[in-house]
């Protein structure tokens, strides 16, 4: 089974057209059951424009919304500051159950370092996550783990899709889209779509179409900082 995304890109509250993508999945996991489920997003700012909004507008899903420097009960958001180190228990805080049919990551920073503490203890159907498009798809780069630290506005954030490509493959989960302007990354666990037929990751990487830089992106990080491998982090895990 070979499934065109790039026709069914639509933004109704996402950033960009992540909405139609996760319809498509909806539909193709759940079918006509792809109602009243539980996700969860963390970096959605005010949750006025994230990627799970859709979700609970427009099928009836539940979830846990956390941001650094919003709240709003009525929505579930709460104000939290996520590190690698905190995540699992604030998902055991608010009582996140074991099975996650929708998580959403961005964060600008940690994101891989957190998504990786998660996967350890969760399961998850459908993984949607930001990635850093100024490094080509072969390029397997995370920043330094920093629990304090946050986003300069350069392109030294989060990780290339590479890194993502191996820590969900570690983990049980397939590749299947990234959308067109070079942000999220979309995961779904292998075993919900066995004949899915995977796509070589060159193919599925989008350059960075944002940002004011030449070629797209974030401007260059001038102090140089160095990236560790995925591999380095991943272990044994």
């Amino acid at each position: 089974m070979i499934i065109d995304f790039k026709n069914i890109e639509k933004k109704i509250y996402s950033q960009n057209g992540e909405d139609g993508i996760t319809e498509k999945l909806l539909e193709l996991l759940y079918g006509k059951d792809c109602f009243e489920k539980f996700y969860v997003e963390f970096g959605v700012e005010s949750g006025y424009e994230c990627n799970t909004r859709i979700l609970r507008e427009n099928y009836g899903w539940n979830g846990l919304l956390m941001d650094g420097n919003h709240s709003n009960p009525h929505i579930n958001l709460f104000q939290e500051f996520i590190t690698r180190e905190n995540i699992v228990g604030l998902f055991e805080k608010y009582k996140c159950p074991k099975l996650i049919h929708l998580l959403s990551v961005d964060i600008d920073g940690n994101d891989f370092y957190c998504l990786h503490e998660i996967l350890k203890h969760y399961t998850c159907d459908i993984i949607i996550c930001e990635y850093n498009a100024s490094h080509l798809p072969f390029e397997d780069k995370v920043v330094v783990y920093d629990a304090f630290s946050s986003w300069q506005g350069t392109n030294y954030f989060g990780a290339s899709l590479f890194a993502y490509y191996n820590l969900m493959n570690h983990f049980g989960y397939q590749l299947v889209y990234c959308e067109s302007r070079g942000v999220n990354s979309f995961y779904v666990r292998k075993s919900l779509l066995p004949n899915l037929k995977p796509e070589k990751i060159e193919n599925l990487y989008r350059k960075p179409n944002y940002g004011m830089e030449r070629d797209g992106g974030h401007p260059q990080d001038r102090t140089e900082r160095i990236y560790v491998s995925s591999d380095s982090i991943i272990g044994n895990s």
